[in-house]
């Protein structure tokens, strides 16, 4: 896209101006996450996730309409400002599953999350540039010509629509609602006090001074701003070219790699992490993966020194791993903060969490790719020349995200 835009001049300005681009929905979802998620505990999760997914449908589909940088910019800055799915989707979660089962329900959400930032980028990489990829089938002068990446925007939206219709039919209310006469009948001694206790503890004040969720929200924000930066420089130092320090893949190569990593990926969520989750607890399970992920890390700029299958089995392998380690985390997390607060303060709760989120998650692509390509222009320093440096700054931030999972600052209980 940067391309057709004329934005980019070179290699390393591409990696700095898509950045924006992926901030641009972030920056949205964290001026509304706390809106939708009052919504969602004041009128019911469904109304707030069918919005969402609606969203998707428009958004999305006007995004592959880009004809310019600005319009891709707005397009996603509107899909993430009308998006307040992901908050209500984990109060939704919980209240689903049993406690016994909560870890397999919340590990389901960051699974599906996960594999999205994983898909999306896959079917990008298959079905962009139809042109250029199926001339035989797709003409330059056709509309998928002319909008080059409209076809994968089209195929999440179709998607999107299906499982909106689907919603809106099957999905059920978990947020019960009782007349006011129903909750006067069934309390014995009105209490005037009490009313204005319950209020006062469902205000977003209270929220705030909740410290094992906010602590809890914190170490979370620090790992997705670490992890969105890790997605944004993962594909583009990978299709960046040898003597820049990338693997010099194809968007098809790229794509190949998070298809299997998506697959190893869901199987490790659904079947191992609720057994490590019940045997060590989320908080330890976090902190492992947090510290398995900086050697991990660290052999990134040395895998790109091989070359041909041993390259691809190597890079699959440590991609999957990656992201393993980075949902484990993830879902301890979630586990965290929507068992620091009632039923009725969940939305409100995942609210301030999307919203915090979704700021570090803006910083994580812009700066990501600023860095790489920052990074990538200094091939010959004598300190972490090239890649070495940008994932050196990755690795600090999983170090601080690690340090923050210890006592006094993470106060759960699940030490």
């Amino acid at each position: 896209m940067i391309r057709d835009f004329n934005i980019a001049d070179t290699e390393e300005d591409i990696s700095y101006y898509a950045g924006f681009v992926g901030s641009a929905y972030m920056v949205g979802r964290a001026l509304t996450s706390v809106f939708w998620g009052v919504v969602a505990d004041r009128y019911g999760r469904k109304p707030v996730i069918i919005i969402g997914i609606t969203s998707v449908v428009i958004f999305n589909t006007m995004f592959g309409f880009s004809v310019n940088y600005w319009m891709a910019i707005l397009t996603r800055f509107f899909l993430g400002f009308l998006n307040g799915l992901l908050g209500p989707i984990k109060a939704y979660a919980c209240e689903l599953f049993g406690e016994e089962h909560q870890a397999l329900g919340l590990s389901a959400i960051s699974t599906s999350w996960g594999i999205g930032l994983i898909v999306g980028p896959a079917l990008g990489g298959y079905l962009a540039q139809p042109a250029e990829k199926f001339p035989g089938l797709v003409s330059p002068d056709s509309l998928f010509g002319r909008f080059p990446y409209l076809l994968p925007c089209l195929c999440i939206s179709i998607f999107a629509l299906f499982v909106t219709i689907g919603g809106a039919i099957w999905l059920p209310e978990t947020l019960h609602f009782h007349k006011k006469s129903e909750l006067e009948s069934a309390s014995f001694v009105p209490n005037e006090m009490d009313k204005t206790d319950e209020k006062n503890d469902s205000s977003i004040m209270s929220l705030l001074k909740n410290w094992p969720l906010m602590s809890s929200i914190i170490v979370y924000c620090v790992f997705s701003l670490h992890d969105m930066a890790y997605t944004e420089i993962f594909s583009l130092w990978a299709v960046s070219p040898k003597n820049l320090g990338g693997l010099s893949f194809s968007t098809e190569d790229v794509g190949m790699v998070l298809s299997i990593t998506g697959m190893g990926l869901l199987l490790f969520q659904t079947i191992l992490y609720p057994i490590a989750e019940r045997f060590i607890g989320p908080i330890m399970v976090a902190r492992i993966a947090g510290i398995l992920s900086i050697p991990l890390l660290a052999s990134y700029p040395y895998i790109a020194l091989l070359s041909g299958v041993i390259l691809n089995i190597t890079l699959n392998c440590a991609s999957i791993m990656k992201n393993v380690l980075s949902i484990s985390i993830v879902t301890g997390t979630f586990m965290l903060q929507n068992k620091a607060v009632e039923q009725r303060q969940r939305g409100a709760a995942n609210g301030i969490s999307m919203t915090l989120q979704s700021i570090c998650k803006a910083i994580g692509p812009a700066c990501g790719g600023a860095l790489l390509s920052w990074s990538q222009k200094r091939q010959n320093a004598a300190f972490l020349p090239g890649d070495q440096m940008i994932f050196f700054l990755l690795n600090v931030i999983e170090g601080i995200g690690v340090l923050l999972t210890f006592k006094p600052f993470l106060i759960s209980n699940h030490y």
